[in-house]
C-alpha cells in the first residue's frame, strides 16, 4: 500500500519544478510595493536586467561603436518579455558609461512577474553574452540574479542529497546496529518527501510555490523521519525486550511514542503556521512546504512504519553491519545509556551550578544576535564568480551608484509644465538631504542644494498593456518623476534614514517613494509589525499542546523559555558566522554583507523551535512516564535523561548531517538555514537536553507537575503507593510475559522508600 502510495504522488508531483516561482523575498502590500507600481508605469523602477557592454577594440564613442550599442538595445528591446531597453547611445546619459569610459550599460525591464522576468533572464543572456567581434558582454540584475539562483538552489539539492543520504545512513546504521533498521527512515522519509511535492504540486495551482521549498522538504522531510523512527523503533525494541510478538509491540509502540509523533507533528506544524501572518510569499511558500511534510512524515511514522515492524519482525535486528569486528556487546538504541545516566546523575545533585553555567554558555553564544541586522536578498548571495554578481561588483566598482542605489519619486499629480517652481524647489530640498550624492527632477540637476545642469527629457509613458497591473493615469496632472542618488549602502541604517527623510519631505503633491532601500525599509516594518502576533501564535499552540500533554502549568512555561533561549542561541550563531564573516573554513566561502536576508531567521527560528519542542515532548514522555510510576521526581529526570541520551545523540547527529548539507550549498539563504539547523539541533540535543532541562526540572521539584486539579485527567493522575514499571532494565509489568532467559526482578521501590529530592 505504501509503495502504491509512493507511487501516486510521485505522479501528482510531476512537473513540479516548471511551475514553481522565483523570488517572494520583499514585503506585499506596503507603501514601497504601491510605488513600484507607480515607478514602473513612468519608467522609473529598478531594471530587472542589466547589461554592460565593453568594446573590444575601438572607443566607446567611435560611429561604429555608437551604431552597434543602438542595435543591441534596439534588437533586446524587441525581445518577448522585454517592455522597454535604454543604453548609454540611446539615452546620451553619461551616468551609463563607466568611470574608465571604457564600459556602457544597457537597461531592460521585463514584464510579468518576478518567476516571468527569471525565465526571460534565463532566456536572453546567453543571446547576448556571447564574446563577439565588437564587444564583450556581461549580465547582472536581479532577472538574471534570479535565474542563476534558482539554477544554484538545484545543483545544490543534488549535492546535499549525495553528501547527506550516505552519512546519514552510516549514523544510523551503527545506531541501530542493523542495516534493515536503517532503512526505515528511509521508508518515512521518502514517502513524506514525495506526498509533500504531491501536495506542493497542488498548491501551485492556487498559489506561489518557492523553487527553495523544494530544499527544505528534502531536509526538513529526512530529518523528521530520522527522529520519528528512531523513537518508535526504540519503543518497538523495548517492547521486545519485555516478550512482546511483533505484532503487539508495534501496537504499544504507536500507543506511547506514536502518541508522542502526533502530539510532536501538531506542534511543529503549529509553528511553521505561525509564518503565514508574515506578507512575504517565500515564507509562506516554505510554511505550506513544512507543514506538508511534517504532516506526511508523522502519518507515514505511525501507519506505515508500525505495519513494516509487525511484518519484519526479528529482521529488524539483522544486518549489524560491525558483528565481526565487535569485542563487546554493543550498546543499544532503546535502553539506558551510562554515560547519560552518569551526567544526568551530575546535573541533579548540583543543579544549580549546572544550570547556571549552560545558561553562561547559551548567553555567549545569544551575545551577536545583539548586533544583528536584518535586510533582503540581492545577487550577493551567490557565489563570488557566479556572473550576476561578479557583474554586480564590476558595476558597483566602476558606476559607483549601482541602480539599487536611487530612490524614485513618483508625483502623479504634478505638472511639469504648470508647477516648474515648486519641483526646483523640491529638487534642491532633495539635493540637500544628508546621504544623497545627487537629485534629478524635470527641471534640472541638482547636488548640495544647488542646480547644477538641465535635466534629460523625461520618457514617455509606456503602454498601459505592458504593465496591466500599474494604476491608471491620473487625471488631475500628467505626472512626473524625481530619482534621488545616495551615498550609503542601499541596505544601511543610513539609507533606511535617507527614506524616512524623502518621504517626510513636502512634494509638490502627493509621493509615492520607491526603490530597494523603500523596500528593505517597509520589509522591515511590515516584519516588526507582525512579530507579536507570530509570536503569540506559537506560544498559544505551543502552551495548548505542552498542556494537555503533560497536563503540568510549569512545564509549558519551561518549554517556552529554554527553547527560545537555545534557539536565540543559534541565532546569535548565524549572525557571528554570515553577517560577521567568520568560520569560512568551516562552512565555504560566501560574501558577507553585514546583514541577514530577513526571512532566514523567521524560518530558521520556526523550524528549530518545532524540532526542539519535538525532542522536548519525547523526553518529558519518559520523564512523566516513570514519574507516575514511582513519584520520585528526581529518579524520573534521571530516567528519562538515561533513556532518551543516546536516542537524542544519534537524532541529532543525523539531522545535523541532513540540515548540515545544505550549508554545502553555493545559495547563502540556504547555507544560512542549514548551518543555522544544524546548529540549532546540536546545541539542543546536548547541552539543552543534557543539562539544562534536568537541572531545571531538578529545581522546580514536584511543582514541575502541579496542574489544577479539575484539569487533570484520571490518566495523568500519579497514582498512591508502588506502581509496576515499563522498563526492561528495572521489571516487566505484571501483565507482560518475562523475556526469554530474564529472570523476574524485584518490584520497583515505593515513593517512600526512594530517596527525595
Amino acid at each position: 500500500m505504501a509503495g502504491l502510495l509512493c507511487i501516486v504522488f510521485g505522479c501528482a508531483a510531476s512537473g513540479l519544478s516548471e511551475r514553481l516561482s522565483v523570488g517572494g523575498f520583499t514585503a506585499s502590500g506596503t507603501p514601497s510595493a504601491r510605488a513600484e507600481a507607480w515607478a514602473t508605469r513612468f519608467g522609473a523602477d529598478r531594471p530587472e536586467l542589466v547589461l554592460v557592454l565593453r568594446p573590444s577594440r575601438r572607443a566607446l564613442d567611435s560611429p561604429a561603436v555608437q551604431a552597434a550599442g543602438r542595435r543591441i538595445t534596439e534588437r533586446l528591446a524587441a525581445e518577448r518579455g522585454v517592455s522597454r531597453a535604454r543604453s548609454y547611445w540611446t539615452e546620451a546619459d553619461g551616468a551609463l558609461r563607466s568611470a574608465d569610459g571604457r564600459s556602457a550599460l544597457v537597461l531592460a525591464d521585463l514584464s510579468g512577474s518576478e518567476t516571468d522576468t527569471a525565465r526571460t533572464a534565463q532566456r536572453l543572456v546567453p543571446r547576448y553574452t556571447e564574446h563577439g567581434s565588437l564587444f564583450a558582454v556581461r549580465a547582472t540584475g536581479p532577472a538574471w540574479s534570479l535565474a542563476q539562483s534558482t539554477e544554484q538552489a538545484r545543483t545544490d539539492l543534488v549535492r546535499a542529497e549525495l553528501i547527506a543520504a550516505p552519512l546519514t545512513f552510516a549514523i544510523l546504521a551503527l545506531a541501530f546496529r542493523s542495516l534493515a533498521a536503517a532503512l526505515l527512515p528511509v521508508v518515512v522519509g521518502g514517502l513524506s518527501a514525495v506526498g509533500a511535492l504531491a501536495v506542493l504540486r497542488v498548491l501551485t495551482a492556487v498559489t506561489d510555490v518557492s523553487v527553495f521549498a523544494v530544499n527544505l522538504v528534502g531536509a526538513l522531510g529526512f530529518g523528521l523521519a530520522v527522529d520519528y523512527a528512531l523513537f518508535i523503533v526504540a519503543r518497538f525494541r523495548e517492547e521486545r525486550a519485555r516478550g512482546l510478538v511483533p505484532r503487539a509491540a508495534a501496537q504499544a509502540s504507536v500507543a506511547t511514542a506514536g502518541r508522542t509523533v502526533a502530539v510532536s507533528a501538531g506542534t511543529v506544524t503549529a509553528a511553521l503556521a505561525a509564518l503565514l501572518v508574515f506578507p512575504f510569499s517565500f515564507l509562506r511558500s516554505m510554511a505550506y512546504a513544512g507543514m506538508a511534510v511534517v504532516v506526511l512524515a508523522a502519518l507515514t511514522a505511525v501507519v506505515v512504519l508500525p505495519a513494516v515492524l509487525a511484518c519484519w519482525g526479528p529482521r529488524v535486528e539483522s544486518l549489524d553491519p560491525l558483528a565481526r569486528v565487535r569485542w563487546a556487546p554493543p550498546p543499544t538504541i532503546g535502553r539506558d545509556s551510562p554515560l547519560w545516566r552518569a551526567v544526568a546523575r551530575a546535573v541533579t545533585r548540583r543543579p544549580l551550578w549546572w544550570g547556571a553555567a549552560c545558561m553562561l554558555l547559551l548567553t555567549v553564544m545569544v551575545l551577536p544576535f545583539g548586533h544583528g541586522r536584518l535586510g533582503l536578498a540581492d545577487e550577493r548571495i551567490l557565489p563570488t564568480g557566479v556572473e550576476a554578481h561578479a557583474t554586480a561588483d564590476l558595476v558597483r566598482r566602476e558606476w559607483g551608484t549601482p541602480p539599487e542605489g536611487t530612490l524614485a519619486v513618483v508625483l502623479p499629480r504634478a505638472d511639469p509644465d504648470v508647477d516648474k517652481a515648486a519641483l526646483d524647489a523640491y529638487g534642491r530640498r532633495l539635493s540637500a538631504l544628508p546621504g544623497v550624492r545627487g537629485a534629478v527632477t524635470v527641471t534640472g540637476r541638482y547636488v548640495g542644494g544647488r542646480r547644477v545642469g538641465e535635466a534629460r527629457p523625461q520618457r514617455a509613458l509606456p503602454d498601459p498593456r505592458a504593465h496591466p497591473r500599474t494604476p491608471p493615469p491620473d487625471r488631475r496632472g500628467r505626472g512626473t518623476v524625481a530619482t534621488v542618488s545616495m551615498v550609503p549602502d542601499p541596505q544601511s541604517e543610513r539609507a533606511a534614514d535617507l527614506v524616512h527623510a524623502v518621504r517626510g519631505l513636502p512634494s509638490p503633491g502627493p509621493g509615492h517613494v520607491a526603490g530597494w532601500s523603500a523596500q528593505v525599509v517597509d520589509a522591515r516594518d511590515a516584519l516588526t509589525s507582525r512579530l507579536p502576533l507570530a509570536a503569540a501564535l506559537i506560544v498559544a499552540g505551543t502552551m495548548t499542546v505542552v498542556f494537555w500533554f503533560t497536563r503540568s502549568v510549569v512545564i509549558p512555561l519551561k518549554v517556552l523559555a529554554v527553547a527560545a533561549l537555545s534557539l536565540t542561541a543559534a541565532l546569535g550563531g548565524i549572525v557571528h558566522v554570515f553577517q560577521d564573516g567568520h568560520l569560512h573554513w568551516l562552512v565555504g566561502d560566501f560574501t558577507a554583507t553585514g546583514t541577514l536576508d530577513m526571512t532566514i531567521p523567521l524560518l530558521l527560528f520556526s523550524v528549530a523551535f518545532g524540532l526542539s519542542v519535538d525532542y522536548e515532548l519525547f523526553l518529558l514522555s519518559r520523564i512523566q512516564e516513570h514519574y507516575r510510576a514511582t513519584g520520585n521526581n528526581t529518579e524520573a529526570v534521571v530516567h528519562g535523561i538515561a533513556r532518551t541520551g543516546r536516542l537524542f545523540t544519534a537524532a541529532a547527529l543525523a539531522v545535523a548531517v541532513a540540515m548540515g548539507a545544505l550549508a554545502s550549498s553555493g545559495v547563502l539563504l540556504l547555507k544560512e538555514l542549514g548551518f543555522g539547523l544544524a546548529l540549532a539541533v546540536v546545541v539542543d540535543a546536548t547541552a539543552v537536553r543534557g543539562v539544562l532541562v534536568p537541572a531545571v526540572m531538578r529545581l522546580a521539584g514536584r511543582a514541575n507537575w502541579w496542574a489544577p486539579a479539575r484539569t487533570r485527567s484520571p490518566r495523568h493522575r500519579r497514582p498512591r503507593g508502588p506502581q509496576p514499571l515499563a522498563d526492561p532494565d528495572t521489571s516487566a509489568p505484571a501483565s507482560a510475559p518475562v523475556g526469554p532467559g530474564q529472570p523476574p526482578a524485584a518490584p520497583p521501590p515505593t515513593p517512600a522508600q526512594a530517596p527525595q529530592q
